[in-house]
């Protein structure tokens, strides 16, 4: 019982952090799939696919996982039956283990756009490649979850010990039990984290000294400014823009792989020691990682909410109606209407 010994008062600050996860999850996840549905220069960013969609996935774990698991969590009991349980574990691993696919999706993503030629880009993101990539976020998963959970291949040699749990005669109470046997705990855990995380390392370390080189070059142009006649003469700005948008999406996506790690990375640690120790870790250990990695499901969306300036003011306009405050300014930068004029036999007000 992972929740055994809470008492009253407990459980209901429990279950009210509980509720803001699920809510923080569920509102988060939902603003950035209308988000991107609604800006038209969201939606032209390639990586922004891999977003909706690790937002939808997201979104179904804070829907379909976390309301059962809280419920088994402050009753201390299971009242949904076998097969449910069976169902929801599967979809627990599947969802999951989907949305860290994702994240993984995205580095790959920003290592070609950052560290590669742009034609390298448009020739690695084709449309069809992040389709597939996209199909295989969703598809592999499935080969972890519902076909071994549902098979009983993660109970081989453990039956005994699950059944055993399953029941507490002193409570009277049913507890959807999910163990695993050490082959599906190894591969499992490979499939589900560490080999993403060994991609997101690499992809992102990658990032990491691609964007130092571009500040030093940064640097160097700003330098070659001055000239010995001592005029100032301002370097490509378009480059030295690109170089310092590049170096904070570094920055960003370096804050959004700590966040990753924080929150799975005890969960899958866990997952494989226990094993290997005859399943003495505590229940409410077991517990606390997972919904530390359950969190890292609401956690996203605000990541890019705040580091994200593309998103933040969309976000804006969004849960401010459309306020015109918020919209992209226009090309001669100013905000107050002053006079027309004519251009190509069109009128235009000038701001």
């Amino acid at each position: 019982s992972s929740s055994e010994g809470f008492g009253v008062a407990e459980k209901i600050v429990l279950l009210t952090f509980i509720s803001a996860v699920i809510l923080m999850a569920i509102l988060g996840n939902l603003l950035v799939m209308v988000a991107v549905c609604r800006d038209r220069q969201l939606r032209k960013i390639k990586t922004n696919y891999f977003i909706v969609s690790l937002a939808f996935a997201d979104l179904l774990v804070s829907v379909l996982v976390m309301p059962f698991g809280a419920i088994e969590l402050v009753q201390d009991n299971w009242i949904y039956g076998e097969m449910f349980c069976l169902v929801r574990t599967s979809l627990d691993v599947l969802l999951t283990t989907a949305s860290i696919l994702h994240l993984c999706c995205i580095s790959l993503d920003r290592y070609y756009a950052i560290c590669c030629q742009p034609l390298v880009y448009r020739n690695k993101m084709t449309p069809l490649r992040i389709a597939v990539m996209l199909g295989g976020c969703w598809v592999i998963p499935t080969f972890i979850s519902f076909l071994p959970i549902m098979q009983g291949w993660n109970s081989i040699g453990i039956i005994d010990l699950i059944q055993q749990r399953q029941f507490n005669k002193a409570s009277n109470s049913t507890y959807c039990i999910f163990m695993v046997n050490k082959p599906y705990a190894i591969t499992c855990s490979v499939v589900a984290f560490y080999i993403p995380f060994f991609l997101m390392v690499l992809a992102y370390y990658r990032i990491y000294i691609t964007a130092r080189e571009h500040a030093r070059q940064i640097q160097v142009l700003q330098r070659a400014g001055t000239p010995a006649d001592g005029r100032q003469h301002p370097p490509d700005q378009h480059s030295t823009h690109r170089m310092k948008t590049e170096t904070k999406a570094a920055k960003t996506l370096c804050i959004i792989m700590g966040c990753f790690c924080l929150c799975w990375a005890p969960f899958f640690v866990t997952n494989i020691v226990d094993p290997f120790i005859n399943y003495t870790v505590p229940g409410k250990l077991w517990t606390a990682f997972l919904w530390l990695g359950y969190i890292n499901s609401g956690l996203n969306p605000f990541l890019y909410a705040f580091l994200n300036k593309s998103f933040r003011r969309a976000f804006l306009i969004i849960l401010c109606c459309g306020d015109e405050r918020y919209r992209r300014p226009s090309i001669l930068g100013q905000t107050v209407p002053c006079s027309t004029t004519t251009i190509n036999g069109s009128t235009h007000v000038l701001r």
